[in-house]
């Protein structure tokens, strides 16, 4: 059994051409015979792109014949070949050069109306699918998944993928807006008469390290997760709750102004309960502070609790006893107790207990190293030291995190964790041998996010309105 596949072009004129494009012969029924293989559905898909694309060229090249001004006809200066890359194929196709006409005045005496009406050589659905492929996986694999699945000649590269991924990417970044010290507007009157707004929004932020390239180190590369509780209107087709955010900090000149976009995207108002949670690093707390008028910000209590633990653990290796005779004392069970209450005064938000407390631990912990030479109590009285310094330095940031837990708030960015791994480990360091420079790692984590996100459609769309046009269903409902 033979089939010839022919594509049918009808001018506006209502002429029409037909042109043979393949022929597939089956003679009999196998598993590996059963239908179009790849090879064929890429050949069959590269023809018709090439007919459609000419037909395309030549349409829209002939109102630039003639001269918009007077009506001539413009001379031209022979043909030179543009290259197209499309997701069916990389074609070539002939560019006329024309002379301008002589009734105006132009910088150049020729020009190429091709090449003005396609100033990227790539069509922005492949764009689209190299952008999103590099975002999730490696530039390497990205080029092999797309040459299995589209039909291209020639094999694609790596490098190239990563250029158009940075370029792409620096789109963004021109599109955002200017940095701000302070993004707070309007008064507490003008708040109060704004609309009920919706539900609590947290923002979990936090860091992780990339290794960089030419044995330049690690840098930081500050991630965050943003979760809003409700929306009071019904959609449709609900958004996800949660939306992603990353930069690298030395590198980043925008970073409160990429933290609010990302607040403003949720239908942030200033009337609108947010909870910004944090390690309590100077670096991040910066970032945050001055976005909101009706913000709270927050220690994390899995760091605070993190930190107790590595400190219980570390005080079970103290010796049980210390001293001799009459001076003799409990050391390990009275550490272990004192760290108890410690941590039953900060989750209840009581700082000035838990820095008394923190005192008397030091000074037992210091005697204690003194007489015993003991390396875990060393040890413990280290961590204990720096434990006294991080309270102190973000007890205005300590809630009562036991009533904060009963109301059924956060207290914990358990949910950026997961963020961290998601946005940066899995893409930059778990089984990743690359090094990565500070640019591009920062470029490749705006793309990466809003893939998360599921905005990276939306993106295109608002760059190239025809780009994948939503389908509307019709709703009938019955009278």
């Amino acid at each position: 059994m033979n089939w010839k596949i022919q594509v049918v072009v009808i001018a506006e004129d209502g002429s029409q051409e037909t042109r043979e494009i393949h022929s597939i012969e089956r003679k009999d029924l196998k598993p590996e015979t059963l239908g179009l293989t790849l090879a064929e559905g890429k050949a069959i898909l590269k023809d018709i792109q090439q007919i459609v694309v000419q037909q395309q060229v030549s349409s829209g090249l002939a109102p630039c014949r003639d001269c918009p001004g007077c009506g001539k006809s413009r001379r031209g200066k022979g043909y030179h070949d543009l290259s197209l890359r499309t997701v069916f194929g990389h074609l070539r196709v002939k560019s006329p050069r024309l002379h301008h006409c002589g009734c105006g005045s132009h910088k150049t005496s020729t020009f190429s109306p091709l090449a003005e009406l396609l100033p990227d050589h790539t069509t922005p659905e492949l764009l689209f699918l190299e952008t999103k492929w590099a975002s999730l996986m490696s530039y390497g694999m990205t080029a092999k998944l797309l040459e299995d699945v589209l039909p291209m000649d020639d094999p694609l590269n790596a490098f190239t993928i990563r250029r158009h991924v940075c370029d792409v990417a620096e789109r963004l970044e021109r599109e955002l807006g200017k940095e701000q010290d302070c993004f707070i507007e309007g008064c507490q009157r003008d708040w109060a008469k704004l609309p009920a707004p919706d539900g609590p929004l947290t923002v979990g932020i936090d860091g992780g390290y990339v290794r960089g390239h030419r044995k330049q180190g690690q840098f930081e590369v500050i991630a965050g997760k943003s979760i809003l509780a409700f929306k009071r209107e019904r959609e449709e087709k609900p958004e996800l709750s949660g939306r992603c955010f990353a930069f690298v900090q030395t590198y980043d000149e925008k970073p409160k102004r990429r933290l609010f976009e990302l607040l403003q995207a949720h239908g942030l108002q200033p009337n609108q309960q947010v909870a910004f949670l944090s390690d309590g690093g100077e670096d991040v707390r910066s970032v945050q502070l001055y976005l909101h008028p009706d913000a709270e910000h927050l220690l994390d209590w899995f760091h605070v609790t993190m930190r107790l633990t590595v400190l219980k653990q570390i005080a079970k290796g103290l010796p049980a006893k210390v001293g001799e005779g009459e001076d003799e004392y409990e050391l390990r069970s009275r550490v272990l107790k004192d760290l108890e209450s410690l941590k039953w005064y900060l989750w209840h938000g009581n700082v000035f207990q838990a820095v008394k407390k923190l005192q008397g631990l030091e000074m037992d912990l210091d005697g204690a190293a003194f007489e015993t030479r003991d390396e875990a109590a060393r040890k413990l009285l280290k961590g204990a030291e720096e434990l006294h310094t991080y309270v102190e330095r973000n007890q205005a940031f300590i809630p009562n995190y036991g009533e904060r837990y009963r109301n059924g708030e956060r207290i914990a960015s358990g949910f950026v964790e997961s963020a961290v791994n998601q946005v940066i480990s899995k893409r930059m360091v778990k089984h990743q041998q690359m090094g990565w420079s500070q640019r591009g790692a920062h470029l490749l984590l705006q793309i990466r996010t809003r893939v998360l996100d599921e905005q990276w459609e939306a993106t295109f769309r608002g760059w190239y309105p025809t780009f994948r046009p939503k389908i509307q269903a019709e709703v009938k409902t019955a009278a």
